[in-house]
């Protein structure tokens, strides 16, 4: 392992996305139809971009998920087992060291030991790791990506209801997560919010379903300014208040929050905030709501310099996630030429 890492920005540049082909083994069956037609959309705005998708598939969907991806390019399926398709938090996470990309990835453990996440775990060291051009490093430290985000001058964002669930580490402080992060991420600063939480959230208040740093020193954060009689805004306002307060030289763009409730009546962690941000463009989650419109125009506003794609994500909240979740990004000089070759044989199988 090299003696320094630095954990990169979403907005530096990447080859690759990676996502998991969502089957009937994995807790999409009852939307499967639907959620497949979301992974098209974004596979083909992610391809059309000149990015490749490495997409984790089972043996037995590669002939049905090349039917749904018909006409698509830069598609590597790779072989693989999983729990399910949240590969924000399960993914290998990319970090530099003197101008090499090296994969990392902690434990995952089911967002606290909630749900089963045996296979996903094994994921980057069975399958993943295979696809680098440098070896992975692993750290005995419960962490997810979603849990994570940083900007160019190393200062680390993620909230206090993840970082202190018991389920993790223990009797881990912020201090020690500091600490650590300090070593393993090079994080100069980390800033814990205490603040906001969405109804129906599984992750414990992942940051990226709250606030998302911008390239020039902008916060866009899922408020809640549009609904003031939503059993959110009191926390959500205070999210904002608190993000003022402890990143004062930062532009505060704030998103509408949606109101979805699904079939049983439960209401649904709906964020705009969980986008994913791909070379020049931001895949956006819609849920065909009315505050759609006034989301994405907040979200060009605070990245002018990207052009923003609408995602279909209602059929993803059903399974109470969205587009960043289902997503990891692969920074440029990662994974190895060959593996970049095949790329270019439209839609490519690779068995590890």
């Amino acid at each position: 392992m090299p003696q320094t890492l630095t954990m990169l920005p979403e907005w530096v540049d990447q080859e690759a996305i990676i996502l998991a082909w969502p089957d009937r083994q994995t807790d999409w069956t009852p939307w499967l139809s639907e959620v497949r037609d979301t992974y098209a959309q974004l596979i083909r705005a992610i391809t059309a971009n000149e990015t490749g998708v490495i997409l984790l598939i089972r043996d037995a969907e590669i002939d049905n998920a090349k039917k749904v991806l018909a006409g698509c390019d830069n598609v590597l399926m790779v072989k693989g087992d999983y729990n399910d398709t949240w590969c924000r938090d399960y993914c290998f996470i990319t970090c530099d060291s003197a101008g090499s990309k090296y994969p990392i990835e902690f434990v995952f453990n089911g967002w606290g030991n909630k749900f089963d996440a045996s296979k996903d775990n094994l994921i980057n060291r069975s399958v993943l790791s295979q696809l680098c051009r440098h070896p992975l490093t692993s750290f005995d430290l419960v962490a997810e990506g979603g849990g994570l985000e940083i900007d160019e001058q190393q200062q680390l964002l993620s909230t206090t209801l993840c970082l202190l669930n018991p389920e993790r580490n223990k009797q881990m402080v912020i201090s020690d997560y500091a600490e650590t992060f300090k070593t393993v991420l090079g994080g100069k600063q980390l800033i814990s919010l205490s603040h906001g939480h969405l109804e129906g959230d599984d992750t414990d208040a992942h940051i990226d379903t709250l606030v998302r740093y911008t390239p020039d020193r902008g916060l866009v954060i899922q408020s809640c300014f549009n609904r003031p009689d939503d059993s959110h805004f009191e926390g959500l306002s205070a999210l904002v208040d608190e993000c003022r307060l402890k990143m004062p030289e930062h532009a505060i763009f704030e998103l509408p929050l949606p109101e979805i409730v699904n079939q049983v009546g439960e209401r649904l962690p709906a964020s705009y905030a969980n986008y994913l941000i791909n070379n020049e463009q931001i895949l956006c989650p819609v849920y065909g709501e009315k505050e759609d419109d006034i989301a994405l125009e907040i979200i060009a506003e605070a990245h002018p310099q990207h052009r923003i794609v609408a995602i279909n994500a209602l059929p993803l909240i059903q399974q109470f996630g969205s587009v960043h979740c289902i997503s990891m990004q692969v920074p440029k000089g990662t994974l190895k030429a060959e593996v970049m070759f095949l790329f270019s044989e439209g839609i490519a199988i690779y068995d590890c």
